[in-house]
């Protein structure tokens, strides 16, 4: 009696612990859910960009939290002027060295080939390094100073906040905005992801040094049975001075439930990632030719296409979109399989070579990438055994290619009905004039197809795809831009040390998406409205905006008080027109891409330099006339607001009443570290990564190796 009575008590208790965790664990979501909404002001606007906060109460003061506002692309105004002298001293000798070398290298080069010896570079150089010690020795104004020193004092107390609290922070998937939570329940859901996946292996041992060996030793047989060419070779070829291992980290998916991560694999250093972009440089163009009639390349794309399905009068007021996404697809790929579709999939197209490599040479590089993807996270070492990673250019072609073989029995059958199907890596659009039932039937089946490829799916008369909401108004197509609710109305600050025209940029961008994706000029209205207050909350003066708004759309627009409107729909429609039939930067980057697909194929020659390198004789009388360019760059600071003016003058001091004076010479810049790269902490030793140990004795071994096994 008296056990069945303890029995009795010690099951209420744990059925009372049991629901006290489940409402604390509902509480907690909603005190998170009332903290990501602001004040009634920002609910009344609709933008208030902050980061995700995963914490039931906020750690950092208000100094803090304004700063961490300002975003993972904000850069503190002037870093390097309060470095210490001798810090500066550095980086004016390694700019004067970079910019320097550039100009030299050109005009050594032809068609100028002024001697190295000519003295007129060492006026150049002088005149140069006189002007870099002016621009970065001359002291900031006392508040311009104050300004910095507050910048990097805050930035420092933020770092302490996160360590001694233990958190971690991280830029959120696809929202922009920094991520703040407890360090030891976001590696719960890393261990979640690897445990649900089960696409990695933990090592017990780091194989650094046999993976490099083994890239080494590919490369160079391939080299010595002359089945890759020499320029093929040396591109692909590890750097031995700065090889070392991948390393994993994660962003979270703040914009799903209870925030799952996404891995990110940083690979450019990694022994296979030279054969990785060199295999994607030569593939990709492939997949973008033969599969462009199921690609989508971005939400203009799609706007284009369903305009088209429309206009055939296949849209009906009972027409259903549908969209889906395949879960976790870089890492599910399965690795043979893939490689065998991708030689089905060129031998379909009728490649033997491709740029003069045997499809059977491209798979054996292909394997070695995906087959010894090894990567440190945390204090452990992985290997994945499914899939590729997130972070390699081969991963993303790879999966399409997979997917363009995947999807072939469900794009017959939408062509047939006349239906729309149209793919953008993992998510799929499509549309449907049959019942709903049929259709969840169909997608039921699909799930059925493969066992690593798993989809969620969407069904409605009004989806959001890609950046776009699109709308079957009764058989009306309606479109307009779409912005993810979790997503906050977060751009690059106006305060940040950024060139001016990064900023006009993000005005044009956002100007030129919204007359794209807007079918009416309703909709064009309140999407102008939200990026003039996503503008302003992020601190760009109003009459900046509304130049800027007036520059982009000066042909239609009459001016208000308070925004620059096309008040004429009419207008509107005509500039509209006039965009879409211009192609996006993105799609005339495919396009590019394509159009490169079969030069260069299957050669009867094997050539030693690379294609297209132009072997045409320039007139070296006609030097006036040749418009070649010449690149130098520089790091750009709010104090170096009339650098590029300025690199003009001292170039054209030095060069005037030589030839040298008809190089078209551009001044581009480098920015320095933004809040993203100096609050988030991804990368483990390098010591870990690079297995020292045996390092020293291994790089001697692969170095003379590589010199017998080389063949020129």
């Amino acid at each position: 009696m008296l056990t069945n009575i303890k029995e009795h008590i010690n099951n209420r208790i744990n059925r009372l612990k049991k629901d006290i965790y489940d409402k604390m664990a509902s509480f907690r979501k909603i005190i998170l859910q009332n903290r990501q909404r602001s004040s009634s002001t920002k609910n009344a606007i609709g933008v208030s960009p902050e980061p995700y906060l995963d914490l039931i109460s906020n750690p950092f003061d208000k100094r803090q939290w304004n700063y961490l506002s300002l975003g993972p692309s904000y850069i503190r105004v002037n870093q390097s002027a309060i470095r210490p002298k001798c810090q500066q001293e550095t980086e004016i000798k390694n700019e004067h060295k970079d910019i320097y070398s550039k100009v030299e290298n050109h005009l050594t080069d032809y068609p100028h080939r002024i001697p190295r010896n000519n003295t007129i570079f060492k006026q150049y150089s002088d005149h140069l390094l006189d002007y870099l010690n002016q621009s970065y020795l001359t002291p900031l104004s006392y508040k311009d100073q104050l300004k910095s020193l507050e910048r990097a004092q805050i930035l420092g107390s933020i770092r302490r906040t996160i360590k001694k609290m233990n958190l971690i922070i991280r830029v959120t998937d696809k929202g922009n905005n920094f991520y703040i939570g407890s360090a030891g329940e976001f590696e719960e859901k890393a261990q979640k992801f690897f445990s649900d996946t089960n696409a990695f292996i933990e090592l017990s041992s780091n194989p650094f040094n046999e993976i490099l060996n083994k890239v080494i030793q590919l490369l160079n047989t391939l080299r010595g049975k002359d089945l890759i060419r020499k320029w093929q070779y040396e591109q692909m070829m590890p750097d031995l001075t700065n090889s070392e291992l991948a390393h994993l980290y994660f962003n979270p998916k703040t914009h799903k439930d209870s925030i799952p991560v996404r891995p990110i694999e940083n690979t450019i250093h990694a022994s296979t990632t030279k054969i990785s972009k060199f295999l994607d440089k030569i593939l990709r163009p492939i997949f973008d030719d033969k599969c462009k009639d199921t690609t989508i390349i971005d939400g203009a794309s799609l706007i284009t296409e369903l305009s088209k399905y429309n206009k055939k009068g296949l849209l009906k007021p009972t027409t259903l979109f549908c969209t889906f996404d395949i879960r976790n697809l870089y890492t599910m790929l399965p690795q043979e399989e893939s490689l065998d579709i991708l030689m089905t999939f060129l031998h379909a197209h009728g490649y033997r070579k491709v740029k003069g490599i045997s499809i059977d040479t491209i798979k054996k590089l292909a394997s070695i990438i995906l087959k010894d993807n090894v990567f440190a996270y945390g204090k452990k070492i992985y290997k994945q055994t499914t899939g590729g990673a997130m972070g390699s250019s081969l991963t993303l072609t790879l999966a399409n290619i997979f997917m363009s073989e995947w999807q072939k029995k469900l794009v017959e059958e939408q062509t047939k009905t006349n239906e729309f199907y149209g793919r953008y890596i993992d998510d799929i659009f499509m549309t449907w004039n049959r019942s709903e039932e049929e259709l969840r039937k169909l997608l039921d089946d699909v799930n059925t197809w493969h066992p690593n490829i798993k989809l969620d799916y969407k069904i409605g008369n009004s989806l959001p795809f890609l950046d776009v909401q699109l709308t079957n108004n009764n058989g009306i197509l309606s479109t307009s831009v779409y912005h993810k609710p979790a997503a906050e109305p977060y751009v690059t600050p106006f305060i940040s040390d950024h060139p001016r025209h990064v900023f006009i940029n993000i005005i044009q961008t956002s100007l030129a998406r919204a007359v794209r994706y807007s079918s009416t000029f309703e909709a064009f209205n309140y999407e102008r409205r939200y990026i003039k207050l996503m503008l302003l909350y992020n601190g760009y003066p109003s009459t900046f905006i509304e130049n800027q708004f007036h520059k982009y759309l000066s042909d239609y627009i009459s001016t208000s008080p308070f925004l620059p409107l096309i008040d004429d729909e009419k207008k509107f429609f005509q500039f509209r027109q006039k965009l879409l039939g211009q192609p996006t930067p993105r799609q005339s980057q495919v396009a590019l891409s394509a159009a490169t697909a079969d030069i260069d194929n299957d050669p009867d020659t094997d050539e030693t330099k690379q294609p297209n390198e132009s072997t045409t004789k320039i007139d070296k009388t006609n030097i006036t006339n040749y418009q070649e360019k010449l690149f130098i760059h520089y790091t750009h600071e709010k104090r170096f607001n009339v650098f590029k003016r300025d690199m003009h003058h001292v170039y054209e001091d030095t060069f005037k009443s030589t030839p040298a004076m008809y190089a078209n010479l551009i001044v581009g810049n480098r920015n320095r570290r933004q809040a993203s790269d100096e609050l988030i902490h991804k990368r483990p030793i390098k010591t870990f990564l690079l297995n020292e140990i045996t390092q020293g004795k291994h790089q001697n071994k692969i170095f003379k190796k590589n010199n017998t096994s080389l063949i020129i």
